[in-house]
């Protein structure tokens, strides 16, 4: 079972609450396990765009959300919300690669390059230079995670669709995903809204359903060294 060759996990959240939405059921279950997970939070809102309140409230819901899920560190790399394309690419690679090396993580977890958001599709490129196979300190392993409203909102046959190829059962650490979502007062909506308790029930339910399991996170497997 893959869980059981995670030892070190570093999740790759372009902005506060991707980590939840795309595996949080899954770092609950690495966590209840006794593995250590950190979280590489990579923008941050800045003036006049966001409000210097409401980013120290996201924050504070993270934080909140985190706990719950017993990750072990939150990195905050500080690049600006919404306007990666406006940095360099090589400080972007910079940054995620400082952070892999920080986390010692033996896996990775990254937004899928397909997403709607451009700031996801940077992070997946900077992702897989700070994860080139050379020399001894990259991670076995680099996977993929889908984010409601960012990955089914692509265009189609247009964008790379995301078809996932390992699902990890979260039947147990569902409730804790949910709750470690409710923390973000300013992100959860009521359903219909996809950023909704209800939404990421039924996405866990319909993953789940894909491999005989009550409920799942999917993700696509980019990578693994053995």
């Amino acid at each position: 079972m893959m869980l059981d060759r995670i030892e070190r996990a570093l999740v790759l959240a372009p902005h506060p609450d991707d980590e939840v939405l795309g595996c949080g059921g899954t770092i609950a279950r690495l966590t209840a396990l006794g593995r250590h997970v950190e979280v590489a939070v990579v923008t941050r809102g800045t003036a006049p765009r966001f409000a210097a309140e409401q980013v120290a409230a996201v924050r504070r819901e993270a934080a909140a959300a985190h706990a719950l899920l017993g990750v072990a560190t939150t990195h905050y790399l500080d690049l600006p919300a919404v306007e990666l394309d406006r940095v360099a690419q090589a400080d972007i690679n910079a940054a995620v690669r400082a952070a892999l090396v920080a986390s010692r993580a033996d896996t990775l977890f990254v937004p899928f390059v397909g997403d709607l958001h451009r700031d996801h599709q940077l992070i997946f490129d900077a992702a897989m230079v700070a994860a080139r196979p050379r020399g001894s300190d990259y991670p076995a392993r680099v996977l993929a995670y889908e984010t409601v409203s960012e990955t089914n909102w692509a265009a189609p046959y247009l964008a790379p669709s995301f078809q996932p190829n390992v699902f990890i059962d979260v039947a147990d650490t569902l409730d804790a995903k949910l709750n470690a979502f409710r923390c973000f007062e300013s992100q959860c909506h009521a359903f219909p809204d996809e950023r909704s308790i209800e939404t990421l029930r039924a996405l866990a339910m319909v993953r789940g359903s894909c491999v005989g399991r009550h409920a799942a996170e999917a993700f696509v497997l980019i990578r693994e060294v053995g």
